[in-house]
């Protein structure tokens, strides 16, 4: 684990406490608690919080909630799923720790307590990153700073909101993984990227098996003319291992005498993303 992980880490339990201790916990009023406006989680898996409410009945809530007060309700930082298991276990009060916090700070430890418990589809992910970006100003690399990812895995995660309705809807429902609808983005118009969803989910086809689909529609949507000579199996693996690195499509073509590399940006932000992956800090 990376340094900027484990500090990540050690700032998460600074705010959220450990299941073995109520420590300076209240207990609320369970009616008086809304759920966190900011919460990046779109939905609960309703067996898993069935299961929850059950334990609860049996134990109580062991960790409890983090809130920020307004006024005399409370509203949820992190522990919005146990807080409705709470109420399907039928009880009145919750413990709860109060927060003095802002919008962006809710949003932000929502984020992370949801990364760090694999909470979040790759879509929820992705928006929350948005959010982040476009109503807090955050750069892409301070989104990264705060949730312990590269800024290259923001940018790609990022980038699958650009996809067509109906492969999100394919991502969110868990039928194409994050690796599958990443492919789909190389594909340069929704119309083929809804054909390529079409023919993975008729074939079962894995993600190399999607790339190689990817790449022969690439080069069946080309124009005729001038058509570039194929690219070496050895060429086929520097652009592969190009667009993993930088998060975008990347052209390679040969001439008689060297040839070129073309990068594909489509913001300004992966276009400054590119140039740190490259350049770096200097």
């Amino acid at each position: 684990m990376s340094r900027q992980r484990r500090a990540l880490g050690r700032g998460l339990d600074a705010l959220i406490p450990t299941t073995e201790t109520k420590t300076g916990a209240s207990e609320i009023p369970i009616a008086r608690v809304s759920p966190n406006p900011h919460q990046p989680r779109q939905a609960i898996n309703e067996e898993s919080l069935a299961e929850l409410a059950a334990s609860i009945r049996e134990h109580g809530v062991i960790q409890p909630l983090v809130v920020t007060q307004i006024g005399d309700e409370y509203q949820i930082i992190t522990g919005e799923r146990r807080w409705r298991a709470a109420q399907l276990a039928g009880l009145t009060t919750v413990p709860a720790l109060i927060k003095e916090t802002t919008p962006q700070q809710m949003l932000e430890l929502a984020l992370v307590e949801n990364i760090q418990r694999a909470d979040l589809n790759p879509l929820e992910e992705a928006a929350a990153y948005r959010q982040l970006m476009d109503e807090f100003g955050l750069t892409q690399e301070e989104v990264a700073e705060r949730v312990g990812k590269s800024r290259v895995a923001v940018a790609n995660t990022v980038r699958l909101l650009r996809l067509p309705d109906e492969v999100k809807e394919a991502l969110a429902a868990g039928r194409i993984s994050e690796g599958h609808a990443r492919a789909l983005l190389s594909l340069p118009t929704a119309r083929l990227q809804q054909q390529a969803l079409a023919t993975i989910e008729k074939r079962g086809l894995n993600v190399r098996q999607t790339e190689a689909l990817v790449r022969q529609m690439q080069t069946e949507s080309q124009e005729p003319a001038p058509r570039p000579e194929p690219l070496s199996p050895q060429d086929r693996d520097v652009v592969e291992r190009f667009q993993s690195r930088l998060g975008t499509k990347v052209n390679l073509v040969r001439g008689k005498k060297g040839g070129r590399v073309v990068i594909h940006f489509y913001s300004e932000e992966e276009l400054q993303a590119i140039y740190e992956a490259i350049v770096g800090d200097e």
